[in-house]
């Protein structure tokens, strides 16, 4: 029981995070996308969002920070396998898998619905 509490209050404090970033600043939702993944990135760097993935769980690896994190992750991976090449690599190695489903599901989304624009 233990874990879904600490799933629920982690992954609610990065909501409430960037829900207050959206009301309470300029910043467009592209902005607190982006900074929510640079944080992530940042605390993956520093070696702090591991642990908060054991704590957390689900809390932890669905909110956009997870992208962040796992950019960071694959491209320390494998720079360590393959060089300063696999910096690159490693990026879209870990990451294809959630960017091809959110360009796949875009694009059924705006078959099915009428975009704007």
């Amino acid at each position: 029981m233990g874990t879904f509490w600490s799933a629920f209050l982690v992954g609610g404090l990065i909501c409430v995070v960037g829900q207050l970033l959206l009301d309470l600043t300029p910043l467009t939702p592209a902005h607190v996308l982006s900074l929510l993944v640079v944080a992530g990135a940042v605390m993956a760097g520093f070696g702090w969002y591991e642990p908060l993935i054991k704590f957390a769980g689900a809390g932890a690896t669905v909110p956009i920070t997870s992208f962040g994190n796992s950019l960071v992750e694959g491209a320390i991976s494998e720079s360590k396998r393959s060089g300063l090449i696999g910096v690159l690599t490693g990026i879209f190695e870990i990451t294809s898998a959630g960017i091809s489903a959110a360009i796949i599901f875009g694009f059924l989304t705006a078959l099915v619905f009428r975009p704007k624009g």
